[in-house]
């Protein structure tokens, strides 16, 4: 059915299109940490919970934590597993398991990096995302078909290097568009 996505999105970015009116992606940035035939995982990169900071997560984990470390904004991740913390992080990639998102990155959700990070020994780019997004087998296939979305190689200095409120825009630019010319209008040759 979806010929056309017989390569992975793993290590790719998913920009909302202008029309996409879902409240939890509007105007969102997902980094893709997981694509195959059994569906797709991935966490916002660009929307904070405004009213929680790491500090919150450490106390409610028991783990103690530098005063420096506590104001670490948490994401949102997307609409799943909302319960769950995910860290998308660069080098190294000593913590425990992890998944390799793509050169540089990788994704973990192991209590060793939280207290790595905790304490200040952690990597040193990385996000704490509360959630992920899922799509189900072709789901995410079908979303991208029907315009909601626009994909592009990752980089991580959108990431960590960009403000949040930037990283959309950022996004789009990369792939050589220019954000006020795109519309919610789209159609296929």
């Amino acid at each position: 059915m979806h010929d056309e996505f017989n390569m992975s999105l793993k290590g790719h970015f998913l920009i909302a299109m202008p029309g996409l009116l879902d409240p939890n992606f509007v105007r969102s940035v997902v980094c893709i940490c997981e694509h195959n035939a059994e569906g797709s995982l991935g966490l916002v990169i660009n929307r904070t919970y405004p009213s929680l900071a790491a500090k919150d997560i450490f106390e409610e984990l028991n783990i103690e934590y530098l005063p420096e470390q506590a104001d670490i904004p948490i994401f949102f991740g997307g609409p799943v597993h909302m319960d769950e913390l995910f860290i998308l992080h660069g080098p190294p990639f000593n913590w425990g398991p992890f998944v390799d998102v793509g050169p540089s990155l990788a994704m973990s959700n192991n209590r060793n990096i939280l207290e790595a990070i905790a304490d200040g020994r952690g990597p040193k780019s990385f996000l704490i995302a509360l959630g992920c997004s899922g799509w189900g087998p072709n789901q995410m296939e079908s979303e991208i078909m029907e315009n909601a979305w626009l994909s592009c190689p990752m980089s991580p200095d959108i990431i960590f290097d960009r403000s949040v409120a930037s990283r959309w825009e950022a996004a789009v630019r990369k792939l050589g568009i220019d954000p006020a010319r795109l519309t919610d209008a789209a159609g296929h040759a």
